[in-house]
C-alpha cells in the first residue's frame, strides 16, 4: 500500500498514520491513536518504576578489638537489613596502634563475612583504605525460588477432613 494512501485512510478514520521501524525494507506504518499510544507507554513505565524495587545500603560500623558480644548484635542488626533485601557496608576503623596490626581487622572482617554467608554474599571483598577496611554483602539472590508448601502426608500436615456421611 502506497504512503498515500494510508495516510488517506488513517485520516478519514480520525487516526494517525505512524511509522513504527523505519530501517525496515519497507519501513513499516501503523494506523493507530498516537496521542493514546503516547499516553499507553507513560503509563507502562511509570507502573515499572512503582514495581521496581530500590536497594538502601545500611552501614554497620565496627572495631578491630570488638568483643564477641557487641559483634553477635551487629550479626544480628546486619541479618535483620539483608531480611529486608538491603545491602549492607561494612566499615571496620582502626584507631591509634591498631594501625599497625591490620591483620587482626581482616581477620574480624572474615569471620563477619563467614557468619553472614547463608543469608549474603560478599559483593565487594575486604579492602584496606587507609585506615578503614570495607567490605559490601548484599542479599543472596532468591528469583524463581518459590517457598516449599508441605506436602500431603509429610511430617506437620494437616490431613485432609473425613468426607461427611450421604443421607
Amino acid at each position: 500500500m502506497q504512503t498515500r494512501e494510508a495516510l488517506y485512510i488513517a485520516q478519514r478514520q480520525g487516526l494517525d498514520l505512524v511509522e513504527m521501524q523505519p530501517n525496515a525494507e519497507p519501513p513499516v506504518c501503523r494506523i493507530m491513536d498516537y496521542g493514546k499510544y503516547r499516553y499507553d507507554e507513560g503509563m507502562k513505565k511509570k507502573a515499572a518504576r512503582k514495581q521496581q524495587q530500590r536497594q538502601v545500603v545500611k552501614e554497620i560500623k565496627f572495631h578491630a578489638n570488638v568483643d564477641r558480644h557487641d559483634l553477635e548484635t551487629k550479626l544480628k542488626q546486619m541479618r535483620a537489613f539483608i531480611a529486608d533485601g538491603n545491602k549492607v557496608k561494612l566499615t571496620l576503623a582502626y584507631r591509634g596502634r591498631e594501625n599497625a596490626h591490620k591483620d587482626l581487622g581482616i581477620e574480624v572482617m572474615q569471620q563477619v563475612v563467614q557468619e553472614m554467608a547463608d543469608v549474603a554474599i560478599c559483593e565487594q571483598q575486604p579492602k584496606v583504605l587507609g585506615r578503614l577496611l570495607g567490605c559490601l554483602l548484599a542479599p543472596k539472590p532468591t528469583k524463581g525460588k518459590a517457598p516449599k508448601k508441605p506436602q500431603p502426608g509429610a511430617e506437620g500436615a494437616q490431613p485432609p477432613p473425613p468426607a461427611a456421611p450421604a443421607p
